[in-house]
């Protein structure tokens, strides 16, 4: 087994670990601060959720529509674009979430909201968006992100996804127990998770992970794909059962597959069906000489799987970012990018 110790102390600059074991601290946070926020009740007479964010700002409302699938009570669209769709109005509910709060497109989507008369919540941990929030008395989270070392949005989803589900669970818009949050976050601190990453992570190495899940893990195997690509430096892509079985396997003849492995993030509170498809698509591969492996919830509660998930996950990508011998936290080709754009 590769030297950890050694290879945190070498590459781990900008402290991605620290984010991580910070997880449940995080959601804590974000839980407590969340409760104390008025929401005006018109805010409860909505048509549709609109959450507009981009890669880190997004995919905990991903986790989030996923987990609570049969309990959020109306229509959950992302947007990830500079504009929002033509069906929103003042009847939509609309959220505003970039960590850095400098995301132009989350900034372009704000001024549409604000023209269209749109109920708008914000959650940034500052920016301009934080500034516009307080000069146009929009209501807003504005979290400090002490339990997020990195400073790095990606690593710093229980602001994110606890901050949407309190002021979801404030609005009645989804229907989830206060109970059910307490326990999800104790049993966050209490599951360890990080001896089975290492592991994954040490089997990935080099090859090209295809991360699979279903149902109230959909979610997971996003976030999952995003950290591999942005903390390893390794192209990773997600898909979902059981629309894969529709397509996915037929693609497994051309080109050589011998780069690609498949992670299953499984739960054994999976339907009776996904279940069935994950033992038959595992067959498929089998039968592809394509490897795979699983990584399997032992929480108890859609909630718990999934902060549990998105833990391991989180330990995942930054173990293959060590054995890559990088540091996980720089991003240079997104920063290159950014800075082109505001040439």
């Amino acid at each position: 087994m590769a030297n950890f110790n050694q290879l945190i102390k070498k590459l781990d600059k900008g402290n991605i670990l620290g984010s991580i074991r910070d997880l449940p601290e995080q959601c804590q946070q974000a839980w407590t601060e969340v409760k104390k926020i008025k929401l005006p009740t018109a805010y409860k007479k909505i048509e549709n959720i609109i959450v507009c964010g981009m890669g880190g700002s997004n995919i905990g409302t991903d986790f989030l529509r996923n987990v609570f699938y049969r309990e959020i009570r109306y229509p959950v669209l992302i947007v990830n674009d500079y504009q929002l769709p033509g069906y929103v109005s003042s009847k939509s509910l609309v959220i505003v979430s970039s960590y850095s709060g400098n995301t132009e497109e989350s900034l372009s989507c704000l001024k549409e909201a604000l023209k269209r008369k749109s109920k708008i919540i914000v959650i940034t941990a500052g920016g301009k968006l934080a500034k516009v929030a307080q000069n146009k008395k929009i209501l807003a989270y504005i979290f400090a992100p002490i339990h997020n070392p990195s400073n790095q949005p990606r690593m710093g989803l229980g602001y994110s996804i606890m901050a949407q589900l309190g002021l979801l669970k404030k609005l009645n818009l989804v229907k989830v127990q206060e109970v059910e949050i307490k326990k999800a976050i104790v049993d966050l601190s209490k599951t360890k998770v990080e001896e089975k990453a290492k592991i994954l992570a040490q089997k990935i190495y080099q090859k090209m992970p295809i991360v699979v899940g279903a149902e109230f893990l959909s979610g997971n195997v996003h976030i999952l794909a995003n950290q591999i690509n942005e903390n390893a430096k390794t192209f990773a892509e997600y898909f979902l059962l059981p629309e894969l079985n529709h397509h996915l396997m037929e693609g497994l003849k051309f080109p050589s597959k011998k780069n690609l492995i498949f992670l299953f993030l499984e739960s054994k509170n999976y339907s009776k069906v996904i279940k069935k498809r994950i033992a038959i698509t595992k067959r498929v591969l089998n039968k592809a000489k394509v490897t795979f492996l699983s990584y399997n919830t032992s929480s108890k509660g859609k909630l718990s799987e999934g902060l549990e998930a998105l833990s391991a996950g989180s330990y995942i990508s930054f173990y293959l970012s060590l054995l890559n011998n990088i540091d996980p936290s720089e991003i240079p080709t997104v920063d290159y990018f950014k800075k082109e754009l505001t040439l």
